[in-house]
């Protein structure tokens, strides 16, 4: 299964795809699905629609950061491979990935390719340059965004138990602390008990596989990045003691629960879980409890 890519284009310039394609994105997004704008234009007009000029200028003054669609691309012109794109998080299921004026080079590559694609061997190169714009594309389609807010987690909370300390021992010798006995403080040492995995849909109780490389890189990601350790062998999340569980797609029970304002594993047959919706209510009901004991055991506290 492949993330589908909606494409717009047209000859002849001045006839409203930009408008057309920005107004479709944010119409989808507000429908609660998950929507990557992939700025394919040199002239980069859609992207100017989502993002302001000091924004674009400060994402381009970071070489370092894949936050261009040539950037992705670029190191195939060379002796690399595509880069993972860092999408722009433009609004709740809205993202971005920026164009810029440099991908019009990128078409020289892309017309020398052309035919040595038709050779009869040394053809994954010629393939993979001719296909990167739909494999960046299933790159960004893909669970990214949670591997990129893993990624950013650990530094981030890490940061802010530095910072929280120094306020912690700046109130501790202040003149105040006398005055205010029974003001207590939370010491901000925050640990992390794991992580949950999100199936986007399920084939014999496991991830579909668009999302398998993906789901495979969290056990890896969350060591370095949020528990700031060593990475030891490649560990998959079912064998992973850091993963709490993977949370399946209860479909239609959702919906459902929302309807009768109740959890989905206190659903009945008054409800309309009936049939297969019975046994998945039981399902549900299983695995929350199993979360549930699991969370507490971490946290040492009984349930």
């Amino acid at each position: 299964m492949s993330t589908p890519v909606l494409t717009f284009f047209n000859n002849k310039g001045g006839v409203g795809k930009t408008s057309l394609i920005y107004h479709l994105a944010w119409m989808f997004a507000s429908l609660h699905k998950r929507v990557v704008i992939i700025d394919l234009d040199p002239q980069a007009n859609l992207t100017a629609a989502f993002l302001d000029e000091e924004k674009i200028e400060a994402i381009w003054n970071q070489p370092t950061k894949y936050g261009f669609y040539h950037q992705c691309v670029k190191p195939l012109t060379g002796v690399g491979d595509i880069a993972e794109p860092v999408l722009q998080n433009i609004a709740a299921d809205l993202y971005l990935l920026p164009g810029d004026v440099n991908l019009s080079g990128y078409e020289d590559t892309l017309s020398a390719e052309w035919p040595n694609s038709m050779g009869d061997n040394n053809l994954y190169r010629p393939m993979r340059i001719l296909s990167s714009f739909w494999q960046v594309m299933q790159m960004a389609g893909a669970d990214l965004f949670s591997l990129q807010g893993l990624k950013n987690l650990g530094p981030t909370l890490r940061i802010w138990k530095s910072l929280w300390q120094k306020r912690l021992d700046n109130w501790e010798g202040s003149a105040e602390k006398s005055e205010y006995p029974d003001f207590n403080l939370p010491q901000g040492q925050m640990k992390p008990i794991g992580y949950l995995c999100q199936q986007h849909s399920v084939r014999l109780d496991r991830p579909v596989k668009a999302y398998v490389k993906w789901v495979q890189r969290i056990p890896a990601v969350y060591r370095k990045s949020v528990l700031n350790r060593a990475i030891l062998g490649k560990v998959q999340p079912e064998d992973d003691p850091h993963c709490l569980a993977t949370i399946k797609r209860y479909r239609s029970l959702i919906p459902m629960a929302q309807e009768h304002r109740k959890p989905i594993f206190n659903l009945t047959s008054a409800d309309g879980a009936i049939g297969a919706h019975a046994n998945a209510v039981q399902d549900a009901k299983k695995d929350f409890k199993l979360l549930a004991e699991k969370i507490a055991a971490k946290m040492k506290f009984t349930i």
